[in-house]
């Protein structure tokens, strides 16, 4: 019996195994639906759409640049559990993931699923991983920047958090580099909700201020100092979600916008803040609640 290219779509999505091992898995049933799913079953293959519904939201981000440091992507793919993460075949498997994406002109996940790996699609490769580690893992998200300055980067924690930063400048010199580590550092640890002040939402604006003015009416402030009291917290809040506008966690004399005035006079060509990209392992996944014990018996099994 002939395959189809519709029999092996079919049976791909109805168990989550790879292309060729569908095609196979048809050519070896004679193209018997029944008989392929349970031939993929018997080969361990059809695991993935088993686990389709459990939650990932371990693993891991990675980020990869060019060697001009004009190009950079950052990629999160997820596991079940942080002992998978460990792993040293995901590790390199997300590394893949990351420099896929570098070289991609493809915009979303399900175009980047469909670039070659070594070792095939990269979609079967990821189906191949799940099948082998008995685990769900998802190739969440990714970014990229494209820039005619540079991109600096930096990962958190071996892998928890990534971050990407475009340095808008002419000059190629190492220190503006180092600076823009710096500033994805403090992204890591800081997590700013803007860039700059223009960047800041209004209703963000409005929302703050009428918290701020509850505050203070509670705190049994007359009326009519209250309104110079929100300027004074909003403004102060503003430097705390503003990138430009904290305080430099290495040097407390400076900000952010402080550090890239006096790089940019070190270095002689100006610098501004472009792009700033960050990646947390999980952020708006809803974890499920495991304690250690059940963790560790489900890795033995």
């Amino acid at each position: 019996m002939a395959i189809t290219a519709q029999m092996v779509k079919e049976l791909r999505e109805s168990t989550g195994a790879g292309m060729m091992d569908c095609k196979k898995a048809l050519q070896e049933a004679d193209g018997n639906m029944e008989r392929a799913v349970d031939i993929l079953r018997e080969k361990g293959l059809s695991k993935a759409a088993k686990k389709a519904d459990r939650i990932a939201a371990e693993g891991l981000v990675a980020i990869e640049i060019n060697s001009d440091n004009t190009v950079a992507a950052v990629v999160e793919v997820n596991s079940e559990t942080d002992f998978v993460a460990k792993n040293e075949d995901f590790k390199t498997f997300v590394k893949d993931c990351a420099l896929m994406a570098l070289k991609t002109d493809k915009e979303d996940v399900c175009g980047l699923l469909s670039e070659n790996h070594e070792e095939g699609v990269l979609s079967e490769v990821l189906n191949n991983r799940i099948a082998t580690i008995g685990e769900k893992l998802d190739v969440r998200r990714f970014a990229k920047i494209s820039t005619t300055g540079q991109v600096a980067g930096y990962i958190h924690g071996g892998g928890k958090i990534g971050v990407l930063v475009e340095l808008l400048t002419e000059s190629r010199n190492e220190e503006v580099i180092a600076m823009g580590r710096d500033i994805a550092m403090q992204v890591a640890a800081m997590n700013p909700k803007y860039v700059s002040r223009e960047d800041v939402d209004q209703e963000y604006i409005k929302h703050e201020t009428e918290i701020l003015t509850q505050q203070a009416l509670n705190e049994g402030k007359p009326a009519d100092i209250v309104e110079k009291m929100i300027k004074g917290r909003l403004e102060k809040q503003l430097k705390e979600v503003c990138l430009l506008e904290q305080t430099f966690v290495k040097n407390g004399d400076l900000t952010i916008k402080g550090l890239l005035a006096e790089t940019a006079k070190k270095v002689g060509a100006e610098i501004t803040l472009g792009k700033v990209v960050r990646f947390e392992v999980g952020e708006g996944i809803e974890k499920k609640e495991e304690n250690f014990a059940e963790e560790v018996a489900k890795q033995l099994k």
